[in-house]
């Protein structure tokens, strides 16, 4: 049966000239905001690399890779702090990242009833709500006192192996990774969950109606698909444990020196300006803000090289 010429509805109709005006605006809007973005880094960058200047002029590059902080004598580096910024957030991303996705895709497969499911992701969003010098009083009074008894059994079982070298005194950077793991883990899981759960499900049925089992759809279907949004979580808990200040500053020991045992006392960019900027002068302001630069720049290389990674994956599933 054909319908009447005049019930059709005309769909080539030529758009108005108040629509048109409309989208214009609205792409300006929308360019308007991304260019703000980049202003609002930019107004961030500046006063602080104008202030770095003198440090720069005067210590260069040697500052990255030299160990004294000595403000009587005024003579900086920030090495030891890079150092233990580095790896404290790795530590940090090796237990968070494993753990994180592991709860990202129990809760958003069907493994529980979706009432639990739903306790359950409140629970870890909770997590992110709690302040960061909570997050430290809880690990000087709990945390520590609980892995000292696993971190004497490897330096008593492993001691001749540089990471596990030194016996535990109580605050070191093993427990401020520990610490700073727990407080990314509700960033990488919620991300990764809601990456998961955004997928349309046609690929879950499409690669179980071809006979793969749960597992082979959940590692080899799902998660390349939420790749992105997976990594784009993992960079946002990186960006988070790189930068916090209170609670590293409460359980990493404040050690300006270098030790390759996790067990020993370290020191991080950020926590190295909670500490000295209220009573810095001078150069030593100066400094601060130098560090303060590489932190800036090492989350920005960070970020570039997440953006790498994920265009290559993509163009390997593409």
């Amino acid at each position: 049966m054909v319908a009447p010429a005049g019930n059709i509805p005309n769909v080539g109709r030529s758009r108005s000239k108040a629509e048109k005006q409309f989208d214009t605006g609205f792409i300006w809007l929308t360019r308007i905001f991304a260019w703000g973005i980049a202003a609002i880094l930019l107004l961030i960058a500046l006063p602080i690399a104008q202030q770095a200047l003198p440090a720069l002029q005067k210590f260069g590059l040697g500052f990255l890779f030299t160990s004294a902080w000595d403000p009587p004598n005024e003579n900086y580096g920030a090495f030891p702090m890079i150092y233990g910024t580095i790896v404290s957030s790795l530590i940090a991303l090796l237990i968070a990242v494993p753990l994180g996705l592991g709860t990202a895709i129990f809760l958003s497969e069907d493994f529980l009833p979706p009432g639990v499911r739903r306790i359950l992701t409140f629970l870890v969003e909770l997590l992110a709500a709690i302040p960061s010098v909570v997050y430290g009083l809880w690990g000087i009074f709990v945390l520590i006192p609980f892995l000292r008894p696993i971190q004497m059994f490897f330096y008593n079982t492993l001691g001749w192996i540089p990471f596990f070298s030194t016996p535990p005194a109580g605050p070191g950077m093993f427990p401020a990774g520990v610490i700073l793991a727990i407080m990314t883990l509700p960033i990488i899981t919620v991300i990764a969950r809601d990456s998961l759960a955004s997928l349309p499900p046609d690929l879950r049925q499409a690669s179980i109606g071809l006979g793969a089992t749960r597992w082979i759809t959940i590692f080899q279907i799902l998660i390349p698909a939420a790749f992105s949004g997976i990594v784009g979580g993992v960079m946002l808990g990186l960006g988070r444990a790189m930068g916090e200040t209170m609670a590293a500053t409460m359980i990493i020991g404040n050690s300006n020196r270098v030790n390759i045992s996790l067990f020993a006392p370290g020191n991080t960019i950020a926590s190295l300006m909670a500490n000295q900027f209220p009573e810095a002068s001078g150069l030593q302001v100066s400094a601060l803000m130098y560090a303060g630069i590489v932190l800036f720049l090492l989350t920005l290389l960070v970020n570039v090289l997440a953006q790498l990674i994920v265009s290559r994956v993509q163009s390997k599933y593409q």
